[in-house]
């Protein structure tokens, strides 16, 4: 397992669950500095990024996903919407983040883009246009040599897929096997019984990881046990990335090193 730290490019995600809000250099810069083996981002679009490669080279790290979240925090664009036309202009929003991320060698993530039901959708609607979404998303993405990553979130934050088992029954009605599940801890905590337990079923479906305690927070800062999680994923054979997805509190170096402490002591 590695481990990979958020960050965050985009102006109005600021308060948001990013470890990192102060552009790619001086991420990458602070990311390497505490010992970190790659970085997440959350871009504002699918545009170009002329500095990252240089940047990736400089400070030995890798890029382990971008993420998709812009389109909905930023652009207001939904996998699920009723509408067709702004459904279509989601799609090719994922798209251009997958065409992005592969540059680098590297998976998208689609969390907050796939929407709820009842905002123009019934809810068996909203589950079909999610299913058809992944199932054309997933191919696209392997054409360029990547995984599609998707985050089951809590119910707070969509009403359609909340646990790992969910997110399990719906990649396998897929006629893709290109979508792995991105287990995030947070969201967990939320909505498992048994976390590890959650992880050993999901198995071989686990593509990504967001490392993080109970509050959102460093792992470490909060009530949650790693130690049985990290087992989990051991026994799964998880060989991915641990990704501090979490608040910079008190501030973004000491959730980046205790999120850094935290995993050396389990891995």
């Amino acid at each position: 397992m590695k481990s990979a730290i958020t960050i965050s490019l985009v102006e109005e995600a600021r308060k948001g669950p990013f470890v990192y809000h102060d552009g790619l250099a001086d991420g990458c810069a602070r990311a390497a500095s505490a010992g970190f083996d790659a970085v997440e981002i959350f871009v504002p679009s699918f545009d170009p990024l002329p500095e990252l490669a240089g940047l990736l080279q400089k400070h030995n790290l890798n890029l382990a996903a971008i993420g998709t979240g812009a389109g909905w925090v930023k652009h207001k664009l939904s996998l699920t919407d009723g509408d067709a036309d702004k459904r279509a202009k989601a799609i090719e929003y994922v798209k251009g983040v997958i065409d992005l991320a592969a540059q680098y060698d590297a998976p998208a993530i689609i969390g907050s883009m796939q929407g709820r039901s009842g905002e123009g959708t019934t809810h068996d609607e909203a589950i079909q246009f999610l299913k058809d979404t992944l199932n054309a998303l997933g191919p696209y993405a392997k054409e360029k040599g990547q995984p599609l990553f998707y985050e089951p979130l809590n119910r707070y934050e969509t009403n359609l897929f909340n646990t790992l088992a969910e997110g399990v029954e719906v990649l396998e009605s897929l006629t893709t096997d290109n979508v792995k599940l991105l287990a995030d801890l947070f969201h967990m905590n939320i909505e498992e019984a048994d976390l590890p337990q959650a992880i050993r079923d999901a198995g071989k479906h686990v593509g990504h990881v967001h490392f993080v305690d109970s509050n959102r927070r460093a792992a470490g800062l909060g009530h949650m046990d790693h130690r049985p999680i990290i087992e989990a994923l051991k026994a799964i054979d998880y060989e991915g990335y641990l990704c501090a997805e979490a608040f910079p509190l008190p501030d973004a170096d000491t959730c980046a090193n205790t999120t850094i402490k935290t995993i050396k002591q389990l891995v």
